[in-house]
């Protein structure tokens, strides 16, 4: 089941997933041999993740792993912040994580099996990033979300992990808006520009990592072959964690 909210939000600055996004997950899941399930769903209506859990449910009988991905951000030093872009990143990368796990995993739980949870945080989740006051709020309390629901989970063994992604060639990342962050000595920089720009951030001289290194992680977490994996901080951030400074602003 790929779940998507495909409309804007207008205190994002950069162009969302649509329902044509959806529809190409879908189409490249059934070219893989796959079967799958798509719906449109907002991870701040509990109600919509949990008809979308049911149709899965009903569908392929359980569900075994929940990675829950939805995320937004927004950008301006924290105290020039609207109301606005505070609630929405908190209510949709914090807050529609928690209402995601509570949709899910009661159903993990009652079946008895156990089950792999893979919550998404950021670099921000492991150090503070300017400009992204609320983000960084966010991503850090995923992580307090992921060690509580971790502890209170093993004994159904159902684990749970968050990763931790640098910057990753998505148009979250490729933006008018994140370039100037960047480059603000330039006006409208072009993305090869940028992306030099970028490798500052991350000791791997690189200025983002690709979406499959990060689908990668989260396909490992959910395997058996990280059955006694839980309760991790999982980085795949180009050693960013380890190297990253505050710039002076």
């Amino acid at each position: 089941m790929v779940v998507d909210y495909c409309s804007q939000i207008d205190t994002v600055p950069y162009d969302l997933s649509t329902e044509d996004d959806l529809d190409e997950t879908v189409r490249q899941v059934r070219d893989l041999g796959g079967s799958v399930l798509s719906a449109r769903a907002d991870v701040r209506d509990f109600s919509s993740l949990e008809r979308a859990a049911r149709l899965t449910v009903d569908e392929f009988g359980k569900i075994d792993v929940l990675v829950a991905n939805a995320g937004v951000g927004s950008f301006a030093p924290a105290l020039e912040l609207s109301e606005q872009q505070w609630q929405d990143v908190i209510d949709i990368n914090l807050t529609g994580v928690w209402k995601t796990a509570r949709a899910v995993i009661p159903g993990m739980i009652e079946r008895g099996e156990g089950g792999s949870v893979v919550l998404t945080s950021s670099v921000a989740g492991l150090v503070a990033l300017p400009n992204l006051a609320h983000y960084t709020t966010a991503k850090h309390g995923v992580v307090g979300l992921m060690r509580a629901l971790s502890a209170e989970l093993a004994p159904h063994r159902v684990r749970v992990n968050s990763i931790h992604p640098t910057t990753v060639d998505t148009p979250m990342i490729d933006n008018a808006t994140i370039r100037q962050l960047f480059v603000p000595g330039v006006e409208d920089p072009d993305r090869a520009t940028a992306s030099e720009a970028m490798k500052t951030l991350n000791a791997l001289p690189v200025p983002w990592v690709e979406g499959i290194d990060v689908s990668n992680a989260a396909l490992w977490l959910a395997s058996e072959e990280a059955r006694y994996v839980t309760g991790v901080t999982f980085p795949i951030d180009a050693g960013a964690a380890t190297t990253y400074k505050v710039p002076h602003q």
